[in-house]
């Protein structure tokens, strides 16, 4: 289970996260430059913060050798995720938040610390197994499932999927998304490549649209066939 019983401050597990999330980028130690970068902070302001993880045993930390999670690190972690994730499921289903306003709410949410309330909002949206966002949802026990999923910039001419995710879940390109009428679920099919620049021609339910390199660096489809 993903309980765990000693106090942690808003800054440990905002840190913690973070961790992770450099952690699955790079399967590496993480380097403190790059925590610092993540969290806008001071590269002594994470070493001070990494000295109190490590007391508590959430990390393993050796000077220029980069920081680990410990397993009970990991698994605080994906506690933290999965309560973000549901309440981000929940305002978007239940309350009619768009996608892109549910991050910075969620990021709130997520220190609540009772499990009961967080078991029960997970039954009340009857277990769901990704965010808006298409990011997976852990279950209690730290378990999600992984789907096979790459962006519409590395996939070839006539490859055809569902949209399971974004890469970036900023304001403006989830708007942007919004106003091409694209979204998860959806099916898109790459017409055509320009190799100059690497925009793509997909077709969606909207008809067809090019979009830029950067934003098909950004979409993640299911491949349904691959020609």
């Amino acid at each position: 289970m993903l309980l765990y019983y000693f106090e942690m401050t808003l800054s440990e597990e905002d840190y913690i996260k973070a961790i992770y999330h450099l952690s699955q980028i790079d399967s590496k130690s993480v380097a403190t430059n790059a925590i610092a970068e993540q969290m806008k902070t001071k590269p002594s302001s994470v070493t001070d913060m990494v000295k109190k993880l490590s007391e508590k045993s959430l990390v393993k930390y050796k000077k220029y050798q980069g920081v680990s999670l410990s397993e009970k690190g990991r698994l605080v972690a994906l506690s933290i995720i999965r309560k973000h994730r549901l309440w981000e499921v929940f305002l978007v289903d239940k309350l009619n938040f768009s996608w892109d306003e549910v991050h910075e709410v969620a990021e709130q949410l997520e220190h609540i610390k009772s499990d009961a309330l967080i078991d029960k909002l997970d039954a009340h949206l009857g277990f769901p197994k990704v965010d808006p966002h298409g990011d997976p949802i852990p279950n209690k026990e730290g378990f999600f499932t992984k789907s096979v999923k790459k962006l519409i910039s590395e996939l070839p001419i006539l490859s055809e999927g569902v949209c399971v995710g974004v890469n970036d879940s900023s304001v403006t390109f989830l708007k942007f998304l919004d106003k091409n009428n694209i979204a998860l679920g959806d099916t898109f099919k790459i017409l055509d490549r320009e190799e100059f620049d690497g925009s793509v021609t997909i077709s969606t339910r909207a008809g067809s649209i090019r979009i830029s390199e950067q934003i098909a660096s950004n979409l993640f489809l299911e491949i349904v066939d691959e020609e």
